[in-house]
């Protein structure tokens, strides 16, 4: 009896590591299914992860030539913005050339420099090209430099006498002051 109470009890303990064995196995298996989801999540976001850095590289290429474009532009846009200008320029040169060879007289020459004067004005004016009064205005020193005093008795303390040279603004900003003669008592 005692045998078959060992042999029970050595099959009991045989049924219960078999029992706990099998579990383990269960569980072994489940956590390797674990383990390949995870490894498979893995080489997901691996792909995931080298398709951002690829998109980041050529989005960054394609920046880096956008730029350079866009810096040509810019160059060429400077290089060349006076190029309407100088075309407008260029008929009252070639007017110019033709009334030097062509002039007989002092008058004709004389007409055809009036002419062609009117014409560089008007092409200037277009542009945004304006004189700054200065003869009788009051001296303004955004607008005027005064090369030299003077005490004139006709004008007041402040004003300008005569204007040595013209001044200008292009489009409202001044590009050339107006060099006067200023009064000053």
């Amino acid at each position: 009896m005692a045998n078959d109470k060992n042999e029970d009890q050595k099959e009991e303990e045989t049924k219960t590591l078999q029992e706990k064995y099998d579990e383990l196995l269960e569980e072994l298996d489940s956590k390797n299914k674990e383990l390949a989801k995870i490894n498979e999540d893995l080489e997901k976001q691996k792909e995931e992860t080298q398709e951002y850095i690829s998109l980041s590289q050529r989005l960054q290429a394609d920046f880096e030539n956008f730029k350079k474009i866009n810096e040509k532009k810019s160059k060429d846009i400077i290089k060349f913005a006076n190029e309407p200008l100088i075309k407008n320029i260029l008929d009252s040169y070639e007017d110019l050339e033709r009334a030097l060879e062509n002039s007989k007289t002092e008058k004709e020459l004389r007409d055809g420099v009036e002419l062609i004067y009117s014409k560089i004005k008007d092409v200037l004016t277009k542009e945004g090209l304006e004189e700054i009064p200065a003869k009788g205005e009051k001296f303004d020193p955004f607008k005027h430099e005064a090369l030299m005093v003077a005490n004139d008795e006709n004008v007041e303390n402040g004003y300008i006498i005569d204007e040595l040279m013209k001044g200008y603004t292009l489009k409202g900003k001044v590009i050339k002051y107006s060099k006067v003669r200023v009064c000053k008592k």
